[in-house]
């Protein structure tokens, strides 16, 4: 099963596997998929990849929080492009390199961090409250997913996972044709206050909250095979490009709401 997050998508050495066929996480599956790899102490582990998770969380927040408190205006700019840049290189880097450098993880995670201080500084001197939130609305998405996950209420099906992908390609591919019109002075407006863009934050959060069922079946699988801990950073940073996702389009979606009062 292959996740449709681009970084835990990568702790799958096959993306053919489907249920009912031999893979990597069946143990008839004649073999680790990763040579040496079994059960030991030094196995990922679900609480360590929740360790690493809040840890870079803790270091997205300060310096989120350093960005919007001690950067003066005119360098705000400047912060926010350079942020974005340097935290796509890396999230790019991190996500087909398969990269499991703590280093590198670390340092999405501070410039993800800059950038959404930025844009949270922006939303909250228009709509005082909205971040809080934000952040409260994101953290209980992903225990509800979780939980239903947990119980199986959803799961990681081959066609959930199929209809899924779907849906995250008809999303990225009418984002960017709206960024594409939009320099041309078109507005579709899948990004205004309107009744079009609010239905299509919903619908963003919807599949960016779905993705978690894919991603938390993904590292289950991962620890089951008894993958090197590194991948630990590797899952983490994963989780964490799907709460930023979440985040945003919460924060977007209540601005929406918020500006209609």
């Amino acid at each position: 099963m292959e996740s449709s997050n681009p970084a835990l998508a990568k702790l799958t050495p096959s993306s053919t596997n489907t249920y009912g066929e031999p893979g990597w996480y069946q143990p008839g599956a004649g073999g680790s998929a990763y040579p040496g790899v079994m059960t030991r102490s030094d196995a990922m582990t679900v609480d360590g990849v929740i360790g690493r998770t809040l840890a870079l969380l803790a270091l997205m927040t300060l310096s989120g929080a350093a960005a919007w408190i001690w950067l003066p205006p005119e360098l705000t700019g400047v912060a926010l492009i350079g942020g974005a840049i340097g935290a796509l290189v890396l999230g790019l880097v991190i996500s087909f390199g398969r990269m499991t450098n703590p280093l590198l993880v670390t340092g999405y995670a501070l410039l993800e961090g800059v950038v959404l201080g930025l844009i949270s500084e922006v939303f909250e001197n228009q709509f005082a409250g909205i971040v809080a939130q934000a952040v409260a609305a994101t953290v209980g998405i992903f225990f509800v997913m979780l939980i239903l996950y947990r119980f199986r209420v959803i799961r990681a099906t081959p066609r959930f996972t199929k209809g899924l992908m779907g849906a995250l390609i008809a999303a990225v591919v009418l984002m960017l044709g709206n960024w594409v019109l939009s320099l041309f002075g078109v507005n579709t407006g899948l990004r205004d206050a309107g009744a079009i863009g609010i239905i299509f934050s919903l619908a963003m959060i919807v599949i960016g909250a779905l993705t978690f069922i894919l991603d938390f079946d993904v590292v289950e699988r991962g620890v089951a095979e008894g993958l090197p801990k590194r991948y630990g950073w590797f899952a983490a940073f994963g989780i964490l490009l799907g709460l930023v996702w979440v985040y945003l389009e919460v924060l977007r979606l209540l601005s929406y709401l918020r500006g209609r009062e």
